[in-house]
């Protein structure tokens, strides 16, 4: 997630808000239409039983189920407080990064029942997550005002841990396939980092994985080859980046401002969330 305000001013400043990205063929078509979501369109996650969620769909608080094209409906209204931010799927149950609620939500999806809270004082606010095969849960937690932010880890006790503080501010976050690697992004100072994961969970090896001159970044997820998939916020384009940081190819979207993604069971196509429109875009990862 991005502040509409921060994200403004941040592509003024470079003096590249709106460029000719608009203007060009897209790579994608809308799979839910604009306007069905919120700009608070987040998440996405393909469910256990291989429909798409995302959050904010009709209305905010909500979570949103994707059956197929232009078919979706309130899954989901959260307590009042919480909005939803980042999902994910581990194990049956659904994560949620509720950043209004300052509290990640634990989810039976058959029930559709909290079944945990779990609350830090000391976390501004959570806003996207990753998880490591054993349960083990990965948070960014950007201060926005401060353009500051931590990286959290919580066991699967609930148990938080404070990996990193006086960070950039923590955005997309994400673990490679084999749960060796965390990718962690910087969206005001524009920067990827890439972590070594310990096999208690901790973090080390710090480096830097890219960086740019010019607009934010949001979510990100990898395939099963270990590509990662960055969204580029204002800049209206999705990167494939291989491990190493090489692009390996450039999405265009329709719109500019795309939060997060997700990629389908198949790892054939990819499904975007798109702030200022409200909408889901898709493309296919294999090119044509």
């Amino acid at each position: 997630m991005i502040k509409t305000t921060l994200a403004l001013a941040l592509l003024l400043a470079t003096g590249s808000l709106y460029t000719t990205a608009s203007t060009k063929n897209p790579d994608t078509r809308d799979w839910m239409p604009e306007g069905s979501f919120t700009d608070g369109v987040e998440g996405p996650a393909i469910g256990p039983d291989g429909n798409l969620y995302a959050v904010n769909f009709s209305h905010q608080g909500t979570i949103g189920k994707i059956s197929a094209k232009k078919a979706g409906e309130v899954w989901l209204q959260l307590p009042e407080g919480s909005t939803g931010n980042s999902l994910r799927f581990h194990n049956n149950r659904l994560y949620v990064a509720d950043y209004t609620g300052h509290n990640i939500l634990v989810i039976d999806p058959d029930s559709r029942k909290i079944q945990r809270t779990l609350h830090n004082p000391q976390m501004h606010q959570p806003n996207d997550i990753a998880i490591a095969d054993n349960g083990t849960l990965y948070a960014s937690d950007p201060d926005w005002n401060n353009n500051s932010g931590q990286l959290w880890r919580v066991s699967p006790e609930g148990i938080f841990t404070l990996l990193e503080k006086d960070m950039g501010t923590t955005n997309g976050i994400e673990l490679s396939p084999d749960g060796k690697k965390l990718y962690l992004n910087e969206s005001v100072q524009r920067r990827v980092w890439v972590y070594d994961v310990l096999d208690n969970g901790d973090v080390t090896n710090k480096k830097l994985l890219m960086a740019f001159e010019d607009f934010g970044l949001d979510g990100m997820q990898t395939d099963s080859t270990g590509n990662l998939y960055i969204t580029r916020y204002g800049a209206g384009v999705v990167l494939k980046v291989s491990p190493a940081g090489k692009i390996l190819r450039t999405i265009q979207l329709k719109g500019q401002h795309p939060t997060n993604i997700a990629l389908s069971a198949d790892g054939q196509s990819a499904f975007v969330t798109m702030q200022k429109r409200g909408a889901i875009e898709r493309f296919q990862i294999s090119e044509k």
